[in-house]
């Protein structure tokens, strides 16, 4: 159990530092209907990274298991191709940082945040959990890790818990503080924004680059 959860922490807190949602969770609370989008997006957000990591977690629970002297070579096979598409995203990520003086370009879906109804925040936030490539590369990686170690329900339902906890705590603590006190939280919420948008594409690829080696080497030693 303690494995699990030290192989599936580097991996939750790739999903939790990835600046995308963070920054589309800040423009919902800068908006006039921050409260009700926010929250919708903090739901969805939790909502689709328990159900990429939950499925994940079955499927590869039917993997053939052996004790850990034995060796898993189909899931260090899933292991190989899911760090070779972390690599890939990481590279693609360095190549689209701005250059310098250059101001870094956000998708055009984000100028359209003031008008979100809490539906679409809930829709959004899911898909950007459960379908985005980065995000979905890691959660399937970590439900690898979670359903090929052989634990019983109740440690695996733990282990998703964490992973899910540690993944979401990006989104859910600006969206908790500004709940709690919203005047205050302003002017950090629009500094922090700036920072991510001008540093988005950095931080990706070298968060993408590291955890892209850490799981092709778990799958090497799969073998």
């Amino acid at each position: 159990m303690g494995q699990v959860i030290g192989d599936i922490l580097p991996l939750a807190i790739g999903v939790a530092i990835s600046p995308i949602p963070i920054i589309a969770a800040i423009l919902m609370l800068l908006s006039p209907k921050a409260k009700g989008t926010s929250v919708g997006f903090l739901l969805g957000w939790l909502a689709g990274i328990v159900v990429a990591v939950t499925l994940f977690t079955l499927l590869s629970s039917v993997l053939p298991q052996g004790d850990d002297a034995v060796s898993k070579p189909i899931q260090g096979a899933i292991q190989l191709l899911l760090g070779a598409g972390l690599l890939f995203l990481a590279l693609r990520q360095w190549r689209s940082r701005p250059a310098p003086g250059e101001q870094a370009a956000l998708p055009k879906w984000m100028s359209a945040i003031d008008t979100f109804t809490v539906g679409k925040a809930f829709g959004l936030a899911f898909l950007l959990a459960a379908v985005n490539p980065k995000n979905l590369l890691m959660g399937a990686a970590a439900g690898v890790a979670i359903g090929g170690a052989g634990l019983d329900t109740g440690a695996e339902i733990v282990a998703i818990i964490v992973f899910t906890l540690v993944a979401a705590s990006s989104v859910a603590i600006p969206v908790i503080a500004y709940l709690v006190a919203s005047r205050r939280m302003a002017a950090p919420l629009e500094a922090l924004r700036t920072w991510l948008v001008q540093n988005n594409a950095t931080v990706m690829a070298v968060l993408l680059l590291v955890i892209g080696v850490v799981i092709i080497g778990k799958g090497i030693a799969s073998f």
